[in-house]
């Protein structure tokens, strides 16, 4: 176990360096602990609203997590009305930068990494350490204090791969990503629009970061070539695969290895060359007044219970602890299979490389709904 977390802290040791330039932006400070506790009293406290019961929460997280993990908070909370607006990483992050001078969220939970750094550095982050975040290791939140946001696991690419289409095609399972431009593939594919899903955006990024852009771009022009559509959803690649309709689906691992538990004939294959990959977190809205609520929401999020649920899906969970297990269908080491991604940079390049992307493929993407 102890070598597990030793591997963990390598692999996301550039959460260290990215957290500790996080800025301080004009957000009232409200901190559940720490040094700067008594100086946020003073000031934020007087702005926070102690008597609403109604919550709306962000989140890019599965609809199909969603409902077990909030089990425990609505036994906790049962009088906390929740508004629940779940949509796909790039959608989410649009929406709340649309919404910048009238923000509707309270909360944001289990959302890229990278897209709260976008909110951060537009000053829609409030300052807030959730009850519990000694807990949290320090690679997966903010260094600030109060921290702009917190980690809760972390999510990579993976393909899935429906091995009864393929051997029907006489084809072989890729398990590279350069497998994936060989011309056997041709139509058979299909990855998320990096625009509107977080693992999309992690997957370009990733290859950006690994290959270098002019090689990266080089790559993804051929692989468009065998590209047949592109999804708004990150979690579609998979189910698409699953039924077969486009038999192989760029997603990442939990939804790969969920659709086999369904039943579907697939595999999970994670890339040889390794896996781009983002932090799922949460941050407290930037608002005029802050409801306590919205902060009860984020102690809990970190808390015991809701990690034990996090580790029912996630290899990879921001708290260390013995009874932490790698769920079935990941590798026995899935730190090892994440390349060294700077999140500090992929929320730099964001804006570029969607622009770039779009630019060159978006003509295949799904129409919007």
């Amino acid at each position: 176990m102890k070598k597990r977390w030793l591997l963990i802290m390598s692999a996301f040791i550039v959460l260290s360096i990215l957290s500790a330039c996080g800025s301080k932006n004009n957000a009232p400070e409200t901190n559940g602990g720490g040094n700067n506790a008594a100086a946020a009293a003073g000031s934020a406290e007087a702005g926070v609203d102690t008597e609403s019961k109604e919550l709306t929460v962000y989140t890019a997280l599965e609809d199909d997590q969603i409902n077990e993990y909030l089990k425990t908070w609505k036994s906790k909370y049962p009088d906390v009305k929740l508004n629940i607006v779940r949509d796909s990483t790039g959608i989410i992050t649009a929406k709340l930068l649309a919404e910048k001078d009238n923000p509707q969220a309270d909360v944001v939970w289990g959302t890229a990494a990278t897209s709260l750094l976008v909110l951060d550095q537009n000053g829609m982050i409030a300052p807030y350490s959730p009850k519990g975040i000694e807990r949290i290791e320090p690679s997966f939140k903010d260094s600030a204090n109060p921290a702009h946001w917190v980690g809760i696991d972390a999510w990579e690419t993976a393909f899935t791969v429906n091995t009864v289409e393929l051997e029907k095609k006489g084809i072989a399972i890729p398990q590279s990503y350069e497998d994936l431009i060989k011309p056997e593939y041709k139509g058979l594919i299909t990855m998320p629009n990096p625009a509107s899903s977080g693992t999309g955006f992690l997957t370009v990024s990733g290859l950006v970061q690994l290959k270098g852009a002019e090689q990266a771009w080089a790559y993804l022009d051929k692989l468009h070539e065998n590209i047949g559509l592109y999804t708004h959803s990150g979690s579609k690649p998979a189910k698409m695969a699953g039924t077969g309709e486009y038999p192989i689906g760029i997603s990442f691992g939990y939804r790969s290895i969920s659709e086999k538990k369904k039943g579907s004939p697939v595999e999970t294959v994670f890339p040889a060359e390794g896996s781009g990959w983002d932090v799922e977190a949460n941050a407290l809205v930037n608002k005029p007044a802050i409801k306590q609520v919205a902060k009860d929401f984020l102690d809990w999020a970190i808390s015991d219970e809701a990690m034990q649920e996090y580790n029912k899906n996630f290899a990879i969970v921001s708290v260390k602890s013995d009874s932490s297990v790698i769920p079935e269908g990941y590798s026995k080491n899935p730190v090892e299979q994440l390349i060294k991604y700077d999140l500090q940079q992929a929320a730099k390049d964001r804006e570029a490389i969607l622009g770039e992307w779009t630019k060159r493929y978006d003509g295949k993407s799904e129409p919007k709904s």
